[in-house]
């Protein structure tokens, strides 16, 4: 009978300090620190000198690109960290034509990289308290990996970056720079176009796509966004109505809002708050805005007027049965019916 093979032994050195990565770093982050270093350590570069570290180095790169080695790594020296979750990319290139130019018109050159930088300052300049507001709640960018990837940009590239970032927060009031998560997505944003092909070169086409996409996921979830997604109108009304209701219907509503009843938050089969941010953003945006109408009301008031904001946020993405079961206790109050189209007729033969 064939013997199994031996599992190897769990490394004694600190592998996340000898990448210079903290311990929650990416798949990402790990692949960059890795290449990075080994073009400084590799031995064909610092000779016979850099063996003995380039070693430390790719054992380092061996158990941590690994999943389940560095589960097995992380379990013995210290509390299990989340694993990174992947998500869809979304292109990060500038606007495309979707129809067919006139004949004799030139095609449109893509924009450069300085161009691009200019049209996400200019963008800062314009943004809405809306848009601020969505940014303020949208997942940060990975700040500590794109720490980890500035270690290893040509000093052009990261004095192109440095002055990107001043120029755009100089466009903030002094109230929106004192957000982290505003000031994280504007710095993943430029991030994303002036280190692009520094993300291509060191981790490839497919994870460089996932990077790009986690760099811009707050800023995608919130430009260009009204304030709660297709929901906004019924918000608004909403909000009106939650403002107008006298004591009476205060009391009724927080009848509606014990916890026991209300349950857990409830998400549409079809989508998911960790795939689809901009929707999670309206989501929670809408159940703040309705807790602060009814500011000094009981909580079962406020836990109720939550509640609703987060279905109306939600209602496109509901089936409509699944809707009006979690919406009944409020259909036809706060949340109006909607006419259902008239079943087709069968006709018999």
């Amino acid at each position: 009978m064939q013997a199994m093979p031996a599992r190897p032994a769990i490394p004694a050195d600190d592998l996340y300090a000898t990448l210079g990565v903290p311990d929650d770093a990416s798949p990402e982050a790990i692949e960059i620190a890795w290449r990075g270093l080994l073009r400084r350590h590799h031995p064909d570069v610092a000779g016979d000198d850099g063996l003995a570290l380039a070693k430390r180095i790719n054992v380092a790169h061996d158990w941590l690109a690994d999943r389940a080695l560095r589960r097995r790594y992380d379990d013995t020296r210290r509390p299990p960290t989340p694993p990174w979750a992947g998500a869809r990319w979304r292109p990060t290139t500038g606007p495309t034509d979707a129809g067919s130019e006139p004949p004799r018109r030139r095609p449109r050159r893509p924009p450069t990289m300085a161009e691009r930088v200019d049209g996400v300052v200019q963008r800062v300049h314009r943004l809405s308290r809306d848009e601020l507001d969505r940014l303020a709640l949208a997942e940060p960018a990975p700040i500590a990996f794109l720490a980890t990837l500035r270690r290893f940009v040509a000093p052009d590239l990261a004095a192109t970056l440095d002055d990107a970032g001043r120029r755009a927060l100089a466009a903030l009031s002094r109230a929106a720079r004192a957000r982290p998560a505003i000031r994280d997505a504007i710095e993943g944003e430029l991030a994303s176009i002036v280190l692009a092909e520094t993300l291509l070169d060191l981790l490839g086409d497919a994870a460089a796509e996932r990077a790009s996409e986690r760099l811009t996921r707050g800023w995608d979830a919130a430009v260009g966004k009204p304030r709660y997604g297709p929901a906004t109108e019924a918000l608004q009304v909403l909000l009106a109505d939650l403002a107008a209701l006298d004591a009476t219907g205060v009391a009724a509503l927080a009848a509606t809002g014990g916890r026991d009843r209300l349950g857990p938050t409830p998400w549409p089969e079809a989508v998911s708050p960790d795939d689809d941010e901009a929707l999670r953003v309206s989501s929670e945006l809408a159940a703040m805005d309705a807790t602060d109408a009814l500011a000094g009301a009981p909580l079962g008031a406020q836990r109720a007027a939550a509640r609703i904001g987060h279905l109306l946020a939600l209602r496109h993405a509901f089936a409509a049965v699944a809707f009006e079961r979690l919406a009944a206790p409020w259909l036809g109050g706060l949340i109006p019916t909607l006419a259902r189209p008239p079943r087709p007729i069968r006709r018999r033969t």
